[in-house]
């Protein structure tokens, strides 16, 4: 039986593991008294090195476990964990901007009073416990081939009047997130109901358009790259801009009319076992050179005032102005996380994309 119970354990840990996409990366320095920092993140490990190897440069005594995790299994395990008085994550970085400030409001984050606190943006700080990282508009991603002879549409109004004139010309070759299964699509809908008094006209005419649906960025970027689909509504800038530089059929629009911007929120759990060490990556992420990483390497952009070029949102926040309609890191955005008005939405979306 305990040979059993051991199997058991073992296959156990070994599927987490995979799921959870552990990689150590050791310190650099030759002692033997290094210490670890612990990181749980939905950023891919791949994209994520440059950050932790310019991090490592800086502190070579400090080795670095990181967890590639769900959005939900970050919310959850740092729960868990501290529920049950054991030690978790040293910083903890999501694009699930709801489930980082609950974990913030909920008591499950530490302040962080850092060098660059007072001088990061008023909206993307709540009480400096929880940063904004990045600045990701939400854009119109199209298949350049297929617009030769006329403009992409560059505003919410001009989609719905490509959609309509185009008819079945387009017919099923329109592409966006499925909001059940994509929290940065709910994110984004939430916002464009709040933000855009017709946005069921534009729901509806998706829907008559044949519009499919994905829970990942991946899978309609690849569709409109390839020219299967002629235009994505709603995308993740960051992957889109990845995309666009490996294709050249792929065209990006930021919309006219108001451009979402979301982000991935940095905090320092509160049960962190070396909450020093998470800070330090923190800090690390905030600072000049972990911004221009990011912006440069990454190719996500940098919220930091203090870096300037392309891929910031300095630059983009000169070039469009209000236009730009970041989400504020506040308890507000825990409204999603409203099961009714989480079903309401969702029910409504459903009710209207199958309206003809």
């Amino acid at each position: 039986m305990r040979t059993v119970l051991l199997i058991v354990l073992f296959i156990l840990l070994q599927s987490w593991a995979a799921r959870a996409g552990t990689t150590l990366f050791p310190a650099r320095s030759a002692g033997g008294d290094a210490r670890t920092l612990v990181v749980y993140s939905s950023l891919d490990e791949p994209v994520a090195q440059p950050m932790i190897e310019a991090f490592q440069r800086a502190h070579p005594d400090i080795a670095v476990r990181y967890e590639d995790m769900l959005t939900g299994e970050i919310y959850d395990r740092i729960v868990k964990e501290t529920d049950s008085g054991a030690r978790t994550a040293d910083f903890a970085f999501s694009s699930a901007m709801d489930l980082q400030v609950k974990l913030s409001n909920d008591g499950y984050a530490q302040r962080s009073d850092l060098p660059m606190s007072a001088r990061w943006p008023a909206w993307a700080n709540w009480r400096n416990t929880a940063y904004a990282l990045t600045f990701e508009p939400a854009v119109f991603v199209y298949h350049k081939p297929s617009f030769t002879k006329e403009k992409p549409p560059a505003t919410r109004a001009e989609f719905v009047d490509y959609l309509k004139r185009q008819g079945n010309a387009v017919y099923g070759r329109i592409g966006t997130y499925d909001i059940e299964r994509s929290g940065v699509g709910f994110l984004f809908m939430a916002r464009d109901q709040e933000q855009f008094g017709d946005i069921w006209s534009v729901i509806q005419t998706m829907g008559a358009a044949g519009v499919k649906l994905y829970s990942t960025s991946s899978a309609i970027l690849e569709r409109i790259a390839d020219g299967r689909f002629v235009l994505g509504y709603n995308i993740l800038g960051s992957y889109a801009a990845d995309w666009a530089s490996r294709h050249p059929d792929l065209g990006i629009v930021l919309p006219k009319d108001y451009t979402v911007v979301m982000s991935r929120i940095g905090l320092v759990p509160q049960a962190a076992a070396s909450p020093d060490l998470g800070r330090a990556y923190l800090e690390f992420f905030m600072s000049r050179e972990g911004q221009t990483i990011m912006a440069r390497q990454l190719q996500i952009a940098a919220v930091s005032p203090d870096v300037a070029g392309e891929n910031t949102a300095t630059t983009l926040q000169e070039q469009l102005g209000k236009q730009l309609r970041p989400v504020p890191v506040s308890p507000g955005l825990m409204v999603y996380l409203d099961q009714v008005k989480r079903a309401r939405l969702i029910s409504r979306w459903n009710e209207v994309l199958r309206l003809q």
